[in-house]
């Protein structure tokens, strides 16, 4: 909604272009911004199935339209979004929702019928390797009481550690080593919040061996030191 010049990694794409995206009930998406953006999102229910809208199942699809199209969309959800705020009679609210739904649902074919046709779309549209990422996020939020480490999640999963690698590094921006220490950081902050019985043996617990390392890694990424977590741990 904002006219930053500054790109969002969406599904695992940078472009500093004209976009709008779609999902239905149960895709899911990737975002990462480097900077803060303002970002809208219209959730119609039930679900829009009989217009000709992109269908997207697993993933969230991104399409490139033009500026004026995308300007004219922001528009309409700028001015849906001041009315919606303003007080209105009880009698009026299903007539004015009626309306104000058909308009956005005219915005949104009008952006549609403007789309551009690109070929950086089919990287962040490929849902194979999606859902090869889906599947290492999901394994990373399960496997919450064990060390994580790369040989044993390629294994789980029957991918190479060089697949896992290619596809952290596309989503996230990072690589498997760095994405894989990150999360073990933040099991070993759950547990110091938790009140473990102590810094070290959490941290060797989640594959810290070098503590001093550890603890400066922990600090420069939660503002804090292992032992001052550990305290409001114990403390709550």
């Amino acid at each position: 909604m904002d006219d930053l010049d500054v790109p969002v990694r969406f599904n695992g794409t940078q472009r500093a272009r004209p976009v709008i995206v779609i999902g239905s009930g149960g895709a899911a998406y990737t975002t990462i911004e480097e900077v803060q953006r303002q970002i809208a999102s219209v959730v119609f229910r039930p679900q829009v199935t009989d217009r000709g809208w992109p269908q997207a199942a697993l993933s969230f699809k991104i399409f490139e339209t033009t500026a004026a199209g995308l300007n004219r969309l922001r528009g309409v959800v700028r001015e849906v979004l001041a009315a919606a705020s303003e007080p209105v009679d009880a009698p009026d609210v299903p007539l004015k929702a009626a309306a104000m739904k058909e308009t956005l649902l005219g915005a949104v074919d009008e952006i549609f019928q403007a789309i551009v046709p690109a070929r950086w779309t089919l990287r962040p549209n490929d849902e194979r390797n999606f859902k090869i990422f889906q599947d290492i996020r999901a394994l990373f939020s399960d496997d919450l009481s064990q060390p994580i480490y790369s040989e044993e999640i390629a294994r789980k999963l029957g991918l190479s550690v060089r697949t896992m690698h290619d596809v952290v590094r596309r989503y996230r921006g990072m690589s498997l080593h760095r994405y894989l220490r990150l999360r073990r950081l933040w099991l070993v902050r759950q547990r110091l919040l938790a009140g473990a019985d102590s810094v070290k043996a959490v941290a060797l617990a989640f594959g810290f061996w070098h503590l001093s390392d550890f603890s400066g890694s922990y600090r420069d990424q939660f503002g804090e030191t292992p032992s001052q977590t550990l305290e409001r741990g114990r403390r709550a």
